[in-house]
């Protein structure tokens, strides 16, 4: 015998049952409240947890905020992975937990998961990082997105400037300093002198990593993205806001 979604009428929706906040071509993005939909958010988690070793599984979900991915089609949306994160984190995580469905892998989708709880960090005006420690899987999706997007900002994105600090990095990526740093020594271009770290790599350096380290497709468009922060009453100042990360001083 067949069973409704819910009591409620809700049998027929064929989307996630939250806002959706980002569309482009045949993506779209749901922002899911734990709290509001418990028992959807729960689901997640126990797929999430069958693929997942890893996977700690807390039955308490009202804390987080789950993004769900789609593919759309003339028949509804189709849910290909989701990330969950903590809606105010002490520690300045933006992704608790993340998984591509088993039969969506292989096409960017993960690494298109990460970028947007980035750009989400952006729109926060935070930097931000996975939950720590990452598993081997999460080293392997967030050490390639991390040493690309760094080389293509610094590649593209620093302008006619000849020096770059990790602050002014983290300010314009929303990518953690600790986790700009390990990029930084993963691509070799990190010294450390007298005390003081320097990125040292001259444009022939950069065009080469970014051949063996490119950014990947799909790319998020962030001007596709019509999202608002989760408001929160926590009274004391957010150490991660982009606001409080100084840049560095410019040469006369």
């Amino acid at each position: 015998q067949r069973r409704t979604f819910g009591a409620d009428g809700r049998g027929g929706r064929r989307h996630p049952p939250g806002n959706e906040i980002y569309r482009c071509g045949n993506l779209s993005m749901f922002e899911v409240d734990g709290l509001e939909e418990r028992l959807y958010c729960q689901n997640l988690c126990y797929i999430a947890k069958l693929f997942l070793d890893h996977k700690t599984l807390y039955f308490d979900v009202d804390p987080f905020l789950f993004y769900v991915l789609c593919e759309v089609d003339n028949r509804g949306y189709h849910p290909v992975g989701y990330y969950s994160k903590e809606k105010y984190s002490d520690v300045g995580y933006n992704l608790a937990c993340i998984l591509t469905f088993p039969a969506h892998q292989r096409k960017g989708y993960g690494r298109f998961l990460i970028a947007f709880s980035y750009e989400l960090s952006k729109k926060e005006e935070k930097v931000g990082s996975p939950e720590k420690p990452m598993s081997d899987l999460g080293q392997q999706a967030y050490i390639p997105y991390w040493t690309s997007t760094i080389v293509d900002f610094l590649l593209h994105g620093s302008g006619d400037r000849t020096s770059m600090s990790v602050m002014d990095i983290a300010r314009r990526t929303s990518i953690m300093a600790e986790d700009i740093i390990f990029a930084l020594n993963t691509l070799g271009i990190l010294k450390f002198v007298n005390g003081v770290y320097f990125i040292a790599a001259g444009r022939e350096d950069l065009e080469d990593l970014a051949r063996r380290h490119p950014v990947k497709e799909p790319r998020v468009d962030p001007s596709r993205l019509h999202w608002t922060p989760y408001l929160n009453d926590v009274p004391k100042r957010d150490k991660f806001s982009i606001s409080s990360k100084k840049p560095s001083v410019e040469s006369s």
